[in-house]
């Protein structure tokens, strides 16, 4: 397909996605740094992209000042992408980006664009479209040849600054690309031609079929589980993402069937996850991947994403479960973000590098002679043992902190009662962290996105409906605030912020976590507030994202630049398709409000995405679990408050069952204006002045009950 591939590189590219932590090397002394180069990044935002703001390369932001020169000046450009959590991405800038003589040959040959993919998604989206259509995989760092115009002629990712892995050194790389931009121009306009039919294909649009049925789910639940890991959990091989909707999807099919091995394979994950490398066993939080199969090797960036997501997965199994570990990493993660991934005003961060003083995981590895010069001798042998600290190190001569051997193993070998083990531990841990904290710390990318705060509220809500913990409130009202203050501007919703500085008109996922996060914030701490933003920015994503001609979201709206293709998000990356999520809020509104327009557009969503859903379950995790929402019907959950009175012991009998196909409404006492203007509402009075509870299930309500037993039984 990729004609200068074939003919004139002579090379295959064999990428395979390479994901990891860049870091953003910021001077902290307070002192002023002299640059010898500055170019035109220095007045951005992005972390990212300031890291680059110094580089002897003469880098654009995305905009039309680049496209103008390149038009100017005939040049083809080119497009480098990623983010402040990349290794490679780092490793290329050191290799190239760094190197003068590098440097003054992609200015001579080339307008050079670097773009933030955590800013601009939808240009991301559409350059890694490209880059695997045309090579057969993708990832970060992203390089990507343009003509003037925009459109794509080659790409790949990481490329070596001579020839190495099976692939061109990046000087000669650049040479061959100009030459052929310049001097092969029939070929290039053949080759245009080539990726604009391909595009098309790719993108072209399936027919509607009918709405899986409740076999359909079941069939591709079924069909995701021969992709199940057994040796240590998860789904694939190694790089093993931890594939939330994946093993969500695994708890609803349980829910539905009672087939243990659906919950066994989510344990076995959770459990393998907690105790191996890639979760932090000091600090807490998970890193994005793990390098091998058994959680062990981390690419030790954190991103907030994957902590929301892990978060409500943890809880979910400890609702099913009710084995106090699953809540336990739930809240030792919260507890990670709330201390080190908060902003005073209300946001959270987007994620942690890899990297630290240039080398990565550095932060988080030990040496044996490090425990011991901090502990007593028996607590650092039973430390190092717990963790599988070794003299020579179990990585790279130094030691990855993971659990290696359980507490009743302890108990024999080192002659201790189990709460004492548990004592020393935790007792070791603290001052492990604590002698940690003195060390140079990975950068931290302090963007504030509106998706993954989205995601994140959502974590926080759901958490605060278990446990209760005033805290969780605070943070829940402190950020649903800020997101309203800050990322809402003249009634349109924005991306980022930093810097007091919002930007970028938001894209789908913006919409669709902050809805869904608002959802659950509102059956946490009940402010109606939160369902009426709801509804208003359902109204916006179905007046501005929808496709009215094919149906379906795209992921750019009516309002943003129009890139090259116009693109939707279908299915699940590293988090949850906007459309997915979108599917489960339209329901949980329809539930709440009646408008059929609602459920007709999700019903859409199935119909025209179903046919993808046993064919690639993974891919579709999303939408099946919104799918059986709407093949369930929900419980439809009132509870009446008299004057004066607490709902917590109706609401704690309603929040601590594993419910996913459930809303919650909350009548108190006086309340006239609630946004709820569903039929469910209607006629609901408390009993002899007590909380009371209604049931409704397919337009069909319970008898008032006023006590949690009777409850309880509606439920199940």
């Amino acid at each position: 397909m990729n004609t200068l591939l074939s003919k004139t590189l002579f090379y295959l590219l064999l990428l395979s996605v390479i994901t990891a932590c860049a870091s953003d090397q910021h001077n902290t002394s307070g002192k002023q740094t002299m640059h010898k180069y500055t170019n035109h990044l220095i007045s951005e935002t992005s972390p990212y992209l300031l890291q680059h703001a110094h580089n002897p390369v003469d880098w654009y932001p995305w905009g039309e000042e680049a496209f103008r020169r390149a038009r100017e000046e005939n040049k083809p450009i080119f497009l480098s992408i990623g983010y402040s959590a990349c290794h490679w991405c780092h490793v290329m800038e050191e290799e190239s980006f760094e190197n003068e003589e590098t440097a003054a040959l992609m200015n001579k040959l080339f307008i050079n664009i670097k773009v933030d993919r955590e800013e601009r998604p939808d240009v991301d989206q559409v350059y890694m479209k490209f880059v695997q259509f045309s090579t057969g995989s993708g990832g970060w760092p992203m390089s990507v040849f343009l003509t003037p115009d925009k459109k794509p002629f080659y790409g790949g990712t990481y490329f070596p600054p001579e020839d190495r892995y099976g692939r061109p050194g990046f000087q000669k790389l650049l040479q061959m690309v100009s030459d052929y931009y310049h001097n092969q121009k029939d070929q290039l306009q053949k080759n245009l031609k080539q990726v604009e039919q391909a595009f098309q294909t790719e993108l072209a649009e399936g027919s509607a079929s009918e709405i899986p049925t409740r076999a359909d789910f079941n069939s591709a639940a079924e069909q995701l589980t021969r992709f199940y890991e057994p040796e240590f959990g998860g789904i694939g091989n190694a790089p093993k993402f931890p594939a939330v909707q994946a093993l969500t999807l695994f708890l609803r099919a349980y829910k539905n069937t009672g087939q243990q091995h659906y919950l066994d394979m989510v344990e076995f994950s959770l459990e393998n996850m907690a105790q191996g490398g890639i979760y932090d066993q000091l600090g807490g939080g998970f890193a994005r991947y793990s390098v091998d199969k058994e959680w062990f090797a981390p690419h030790f960036e954190k991103m907030l994403y994957d902590n929301a997501q892990l978060a409500n997965l943890y809880l979910d199994t400890y609702l099913i479960t009710k084995n106090d570990f699953y809540l336990t990493i739930s809240n030792e993660i919260l507890a990670f973000v709330r201390s080190e991934m908060s902003s005073e005003e209300g946001g959270f961060y987007s994620s942690f590098d890899a990297d630290s003083e240039g080398e990565e995981g550095l932060f988080y590895l030990w040496t044996k002679e490090e425990i011991y010069n901090l502990l007593d001798d028996k607590s650092a042998a039973l430390f190092c043992r717990r963790f599988d600290v070794r003299k020579e190190g179990n990585f790279e001569q130094k030691n990855i902190l993971h659990i290696s051997v359980p507490v009743k193993e302890l108990v024999t070998e080192f002659n201790l009662s189990e709460q004492e083990i548990k004592s020393r531990i935790q007792q070791a841990k603290t001052v492990l962290l604590k002698e940690r904290a003195k060390r140079i710390p990975p950068h931290l990318d302090k963007k504030i996105i509106t998706a993954w705060n989205g995601l994140m509220l959502s974590a926080f809500a759901r958490n605060y409906q278990v446990t209760g913990k005033k805290d969780d409130k605070i943070i829940i009202e402190k950020n649903a605030t800020f997101l309203q203050e800050k990322l809402i501007r003249g009634g349109e919703l924005l991306h980022t912020y930093k810097d007091r500085q919002a930007k970028f008109t938001a894209y789908l996922d913006d919409y669709a976590a902050l809805i869904q996060g608002l959802l659950d914030a509102y059956e946490a701490v009940f402010k109606s507030e939160y369902l009426r933003l709801s509804k208003i920015l359902v109204k916006q994503v179905n007046k501005q994202f929808w496709d009215s001609v094919n149906g379906g979201y795209f992921f750019t709206s009516s309002k943003q630049e129009q890139l090259i293709q116009r693109m939707k998000d279908d299915s699940d990356q590293s988090i949850p398709s906007g459309t997915g999520i979108m599917a489960l809020n339209l329901l949980r509104l329809f539930s709440l409000t009646e408008e059929t327009g609602l459920l007709k557009k999700a019903e859409q969503i199935f119909s025209k995405y179903g046919s993808n859903y046993v064919s690639n379950p993974y891919g579709y995790a999303s939408h099946l679990n919104a799918l059986d929402f709407y093949l369930a019907k929900p419980k439809e959950i009132v509870i009446v408050l008299p004057q004066g009175e607490s709902a917590d012991t109706l609401l704690q009998t309603v929040q601590h069952q594993f419910l996913p196909n459930k809303v919650v409404v909350l009548q108190s006492y006086g309340d006239k204006e609630s946004p709820v203007n569903a039929s469910i509402l209607q006629g609901r009075e408390a009993q002899n002045g007590m909380p009371t509870a209604y049931v409704c299930y397919n337009f069909s309500c319970s008898l008032p009950v006023t006590t949690a037993q009777d409850l309880l039984k509606l439920l199940r």
